[in-house]
């Protein structure tokens, strides 16, 4: 029997792709004319990415079809290629970045959040490339923060990948699960919908060249957690708490987390925040309504710099909500609590890059 290119196209075309409801020779997912050897033939089939979830059953498919229209006797060999590359392997993801700060608490509520677009903000205006991940997937709160609500990333191609472009604010680079969907509506997810869904804002995203990279990460310990410590070599922690007990329990619990033998995630520092209040009337008095220094006495009982001391002032929340964060502005106290925060931040983390080894990312057995 004697194969020809039209033969084997012709069986092709009888192979449904479900992604498109279209044949594959009609999808041009067919590479080239079959390459035909006696009776050999060798097809390439093209797929939009290497995670396809029809790729298997249509390989199957288009061999079947040829040993059914063509001949049983034809030896098949199907190479699959893809249009999108694949995502880099856990460890070699953002290559750009530089400095992988994780911003954590041991518990909510406490102004992690507002520490975290504060320091992103600030370290911005310092002059350094910066991108901020909101990795809070259950309660993202940076697209309100930056007043990017109603913003929509949209996809580049990059070297051949199709990847998300993170929305550009106040000279941040940011991205969060809150662009892609709806804010009045409970994010429903299970632990594994929720870490897939970090790991396509981390590796599916164009972040570029940066010096830091900022991540919000969840309260407390949890999934998320543990993915961004499966995915990323850290550079360092950051725990932020309030001087009170309750708050200073639950930090102890998220610096135990990066501390563990299995992580090693650098401490570099804590912040505590809401440490005073000043009204506007007595810009001198201090009122230490959740205790008085309790971080700073947690930081040396740990060895850990104490690397800010944040007050509560009425503008902080307001900035905050009207979106335009209080580290914009280095004439306010708050403002200029947050630039002496990204100070710190970036002398820590100098001294952690010349005394420690990078940091390893976690391995599971």
């Amino acid at each position: 029997m004697n194969l020809y290119p039209k033969l084997i196209m012709d069986a092709l075309a009888t192979v449904m792709y479900p992604g498109t409801k279209k044949n594959i020779v009609d999808s041009n997912m067919v590479a080239d004319q079959p390459v035909i050897e006696g009776m050999k033939v060798k097809v390439v089939i093209e797929f939009p990415r290497e995670t396809d979830p029809f790729l298997k059953s249509t390989v199957k498919a288009a061999e079947a079809a040829i040993h059914y229209h063509v001949s049983k006797d034809v030896e098949v060999e199907i190479v699959t290629e893809f249009k999108s590359k694949p995502r880099p392997e856990v460890g070699k993801m953002l290559p750009g970045v530089k400095n992988i700060v994780a911003v954590s608490s041991g518990k909510g509520g406490v102004g992690k959040s507002t520490v975290s677009a504060n320091l992103a903000i600030a370290l911005a205006r310092l002059g350094y490339k910066v991108g901020l991940l909101d990795a809070d997937i259950f309660g993202p709160s940076m697209p309100k923060m930056f007043d990017v609500e109603d913003a929509r990333p949209y996809s580049v191609n990059v070297d051949g990948r199709d990847l998300i472009a993170p929305i550009e604010q106040y000279g941040v680079k940011l991205l969060s699960i809150g662009f892609f969907v709806n804010p009045d509506t409970a994010t429903l997810w299970r632990g594994g919908m929720a870490s897939n869904a970090l790991k396509q804002l981390i590796g599916d995203a164009d972040w570029g060249e940066l010096d830091y990279l900022v991540i919000d990460t969840p309260p407390g310990t949890s999934d998320i957690h543990l993915t961004l410590l499966q995915t990323l070599a850290i550079t360092g922690a950051v725990i932020v708490s309030t001087p009170q007990q309750v708050a200073l329990a639950d930090a102890r619990k998220g610096v135990d987390m990066y501390r563990n033998d299995k992580v090693n995630v650098p401490i570099l520092g804590l912040v505590e925040n809401m440490a005073w209040f000043t009204p506007k009337e007595l810009p001198e008095n201090k009122y230490y309504i959740f205790g008085k220094e309790g971080c700073k006495q947690l930081a040396s009982e740990l060895g850990v710099p104490l690397l800010a001391q944040i007050p509560i002032v009425q503008g902080i929340c307001e900035s905050g909500d009207g979106g335009k964060p209080a580290a914009l502005s280095s004439e306010t106290m708050a403002g200029l609590s947050f630039i002496n925060l990204a100070q710190s931040v970036v002398t820590v983390v100098n001294r952690r890059n010349k005394e420690q080894p990078p940091t390893e990312i976690v391995r599971t057995n």
